[in-house]
């Protein structure tokens, strides 16, 4: 007898946390194009109902009653197509589950049976794991489940799956992005393929929720690894593709080398694979679905993109109409100014000039003509006036003392205090512009240049500061930032000829420590070892050690590496270990 094809739809939707009404709708609303397009199935991301990662809204019993009953809804209106839905499942514990809705009712659940706890994870403080693999078939099909961890975890559950006949392990997934995680995640897939002969769907999130982003990239690849369907990057989409089961029968014949596992696996005790269900496939008269390959990204298109999305999600979900920023001139926000626009249009951003007396008239004019390329709104505020009136008011009890950083912070904050005040009287999100660079070594005012609500380059580097607004100008005719902006040594403009590299070592060297301190954890040693100025390793391991106090106080900010502050990075404030002895 001769299996049909399956015409699966991956749904890579933008879920919001906590919005379960609304993503209900979402899922009812692509679930609905999905079988106008002759899909048979149709594949949702993990706690595509609640949103990913809902963190401590997991221990609260009404939010998963609501989660529940919504399910209830969608199944009652599931008809004519299967879907997969991710859920918090409340049963004897909370489960990380993916639902297979047919027929108006929830034919099966599968539950999470690896639950990540490293890096941005914290999955074992919210559920308890699956006990065991399993699959349901649908048309004659064996499609076994799996739940993101799952399938990047060589073996079971896909393994056990495979061996008790799944021709198709789909995946729902949550990735959080970080520069080149899709095409990792890809090659990891491929090989699941082919080492356990089967065809697999994964269906990707895609979006930003606080600190994270979720790339999309949602993939359909054959029993070799070939590519049959490729989600776009950073876009919701449905993306559509007929996968055929009896080229997955053909390579088993031909490949005898899981027969033996297949005895084993019968003769387990536990971890052999539970089918769920048996379902009719639902009529499709079209033909087969081809599957749309989108393109990949440039690194540096991939990464604006990411960080784009992170600043829209986090502006729209939090229902914010407009942001402001303070315009320096200078490179970083430049960058972001650059990104707003790009996110949310021109009419929803203010660019705020504030020149003080160290305040070049070639900064300021770069300012004004970046606000002015981008259609942005622009305000100027003088800080001259503030500036001597802290002087005035603190002269007495500064008496006998020179000027110092003291004073050059005090200029920071001046600034911070004008953004905070346009926030507070009308209501705008704001940004700051401080680069992982200057976080890091603690080269960053607080409650001055970091006051604000959410630090759009915190997790980038100097010098990909750079190579992004090089490549953002690239993409118009005439480039928005002035080349001047790109040729002038970088500089805080806080006193007279002030320049960064008198306080940092150039950018080149401190990105690459940083990048082994910070993002690798390498040691003193490790990094001497890698040839970098014994002095430098030094001076910048000290200094990154004593900002740990400023990195707790700063805003959120979009991760785009595998270790950004926040969520990733947890080091004690109160900490006498030295790694440079």
């Amino acid at each position: 007898m001769k299996t049909q094809p399956l015409r699966a739809a991956l749904a890579q939707m933008n879920s919001t946390v906590g919005d379960i009404a609304g993503n209900a709708a979402r899922i009812a609303e692509f679930t609905g194009r999905a079988r106008a397009e002759g899909a048979q199935l149709v594949v949702f991301p993990e706690l595509a109902l609640t949103g990913y990662p809902p963190e401590d809204l997991l221990l609260k019993t009404h939010f998963l009653a609501v989660a529940g009953a919504a399910l209830k809804d969608l199944a009652a209106s599931t008809r004519g197509i299967v879907a997969l839905v991710g859920f918090p499942e409340r049963a004897d514990d909370v489960y990380n589950s993916a639902a297979v809705l047919a027929d108006g009712e929830v034919a099966a659940v599968y539950r999470k049976m690896h639950l990540p706890n490293y890096g941005v994870f914290d999955e074992q403080r919210y559920f308890q794991a699956g006990a065991q693999p399993a699959t349901f078939d649908l048309g004659g099909v064996r499609i076994g489940l799996t739940i993101c961890e799952d399938i990047w975890e060589p073996g079971h559950p896909a393994t056990a799956e495979s061996l008790a006949g799944a021709e198709v392990i789909v995946n729902l997934c949550a990735s959080p992005y970080h520069l080149g995680k899709g095409l990792e995640r890809e090659r990891m897939l491929a090989q699941r393929a082919r080492d356990n002969l089967v065809s697999v769907l994964l269906c990707n999130a895609v979006g930003g929720q606080d600190e994270l982003v979720f790339d999309g990239q949602s993939v359909a690849l054959d029993q070799a690894g070939g590519l049959l369907a490729r989600s776009p990057q950073f876009e919701e989409a449905l993306t559509l593709c007929t996968v055929q089961p009896g080229p997955v029968a053909a390579a088993r014949l031909r490949d005898p080398r899981h027969r033996a596992a297949v005895r084993r696996e019968r003769g387990s005790d536990g971890m052999s694979a539970r089918s769920l269900a048996s379902l009719d496939a639902p009529t499709a008269d079209a033909p087969a679905l081809e599957g749309l390959v989108a393109g990949l990204l440039s690194p540096e298109a991939e990464v604006y993109a990411a960080l784009r999305t992170g600043l829209r999600d986090y502006t729209e979900k939090n229902r914010f109409e407009r942001v402001v920023l303070g315009l320096s001139g200078g490179i970083d926000s430049a960058l972001v100014a650059l990104l707003a626009v790009d996110a949310l249009g021109p009419e929803r951003v203010s660019c705020v000039v504030m020149p003080s007396p160290y305040s070049s008239s070639d900064t300021q004019s770069d300012a004004r003509a970046i606000a002015g390329n981008l259609g942005a709104d622009l305000i100027e505020l003088c800080i001259e006036a503030p500036m001597a009136g802290y002087d005035d008011l603190l002269r007495e009890a500064f008496a006998g003392r020179d000027p110092d950083i003291t004073e050059e912070n005090l200029q920071a904050r001046i600034r911070g205090n004008l953004l905070m005040a346009l926030s507070n009287k009308f209501g705008w999100l704001v940004l700051t512009t401080g680069n992982k660079s200057e976080l890091s070594v603690g080269y960053a005012t607080l409650y001055g240049d970091m006051a604000g609500g959410f630090a759009v380059l915190k997790d980038v580097f100097k010098q990909w500061v750079y190579r992004l607004v090089e490549w953002r100008n690239g993409q118009d005719e005439q480039g928005p930032v002035p080349a001047s902006v790109l040729d002038r040594p970088p500089s805080a403009e806080l006193r007279e000829e002030q320049r960064d590299d008198q306080t940092l070592p150039p950018y080149e060297v401190l990105d690459a420590i940083l990048a082994g301190y910070v993002e690798q954890d390498l040691d003193a040693a490790d990094l001497e070892a890698q040839g970098h100025p014994v002095d430098d390793v030094e001076r910048v391991i000290r200094m990154v050690d004593r900002a740990e106090y400023k990195l707790r106080q700063a805003p959120p900010g979009i991760r785009i590496s595998t270790k950004a502050f926040g969520r990733d990075r947890r080091l004690p404030i109160t900490n006498r270990y030295e790694s440079r002895t």
